[in-house]
């Protein structure tokens, strides 16, 4: 080492001095201090190199980080921009379906509000209509009574109890036992404003249903009848003959039918669909009556209003008869009171 006291070699140990001032004395370099002081240099040029090196690779460090930190950052940013964006864009749609939840809400509170208007309504109407259906039920039952009572006064004829279903009562002339004889009508009587197709549907039906071959559509009133029904009273569907008729033409109608069943009872119940001529006539029959007794109802209104004419003529005439058979005034007095007559 240079501090390193060695003896001398000139003095043989006089004195003591440093190896480097030997050296030096010498005029030896140290190669020792020499390497040393090299060794030192480098390690403090590698030391300077690896500072820089470390500082250099700490800046591009630094550098990177702040590179990769701004980019995450950026990255962060976009994301949160797109976040907002999007939570935004949830709110705005969140809204319209909070609007369009109340909105359907309300309208169908409205529908709701409605509906309830509308079973009010119906079940008012629907009162009424029961209250509508039982007169309908009471005028019809009065009426099937008053048809029965009626009927079961005609001569020759029998009536029975009121059906349960498929139409109401069953009509039959009878023997003079008092026996119902064949062939049995289905009676169904209406107190309508106009007899409907579906009623003859239904007739129709109900005599097939009990296998009478004749039914009878009894109206209270002519005006019930449509046209068709006058026009055609008696005829023939899907193998049941039907009379149209009212409660005033019945008996005159079973009169004229009553040669038919007798017929029928004797030749078969096809008796008229193997005589199509009869029956057409049975209907001529039944259109000339109809048309004698329009012509009978016109006369009877003729001779009433004759009537009224005669006895309004007649007290007309009375009047005047008894003011000619009153005395007649003086000339005086009866100029007087036409004087008095032209005063007042």
């Amino acid at each position: 080492m240079p501090t390193e006291t060695i003896e001398c070699p000139l003095c043989l140990g006089a004195g003591q001095l440093a190896r480097a001032e030997i050296l030096d004395r010498l005029g030896v370099k140290d190669f020792a201090r020499v390497a040393q002081l090299s060794a030192e240099e480098a390690i403090r040029l590698l030391l300077s190199k690896h500072q820089q090196d470390e500082q250099s690779g700490r800046a591009r460090f630094e550098a990177e980080l702040g590179k990769r930190t701004a980019a995450i950052a950026q990255s962060h940013r976009d994301e949160l921009h797109a976040l907002v964006t999007r939570t935004s864009e949830l709110e705005g749609a969140q809204k319209i379906a909070e609007q369009q939840k109340a909105h359907e809400i309300e309208h169908a509170n409205r529908r709701v509000e409605d509906s309830l208007r509308e079973v009010a309504t119906l079940r008012e109407r629907n009162h009424e209509l029961e209250g509508e259906m039982a007169k309908v039920a009471r005028v019809g039952k009065r009426e099937e009574l008053d048809f029965a009572e009626e009927a079961r006064t005609w001569p020759g004829i029998c009536v029975s109890e009121k059906l349960a279903r498929n139409g109401d009562f069953t009509l039959a002339f009878r023997d003079p036992s008092g026996a119902p004889l064949e062939p049995s009508l289905l009676v169904d009587n209406k107190d309508k404003t106009v007899v409907s197709e579906s009623d003859i549907t239904k007739l129709v039906r109900d005599a097939k249903e009990r296998s009478i071959p004749v039914a009878v559509l009894v109206a209270r009133d002519e005006s019930q009848l449509r046209q068709v029904d006058k026009e055609n009273r008696w005829g023939r569907r899907d193998g049941i003959w039907i009379l149209r008729t009212t409660r005033f033409w019945l008996p005159r109608d079973l009169d004229v039918l009553k040669p038919i069943f007798e017929r029928m009872r004797v030749q078969g119940m096809d008796f008229l669909d193997r005589n199509a001529v009869l029956a057409d006539e049975v209907r001529r029959t039944f259109a000339d009556l109809d048309r004698i007794d329009s012509e009978l109802k016109k006369a009877a209104k003729a001779i009433t209003a004759a009537s009224g004419l005669v006895a309004k003529y007649r007290d007309r005439l009375h009047s005047l008869c008894e003011s000619a058979a009153a005395p007649i005034a003086p000339t005086s007095q009866l100029h007087d009171s036409v004087l008095a007559q032209s005063g007042d």
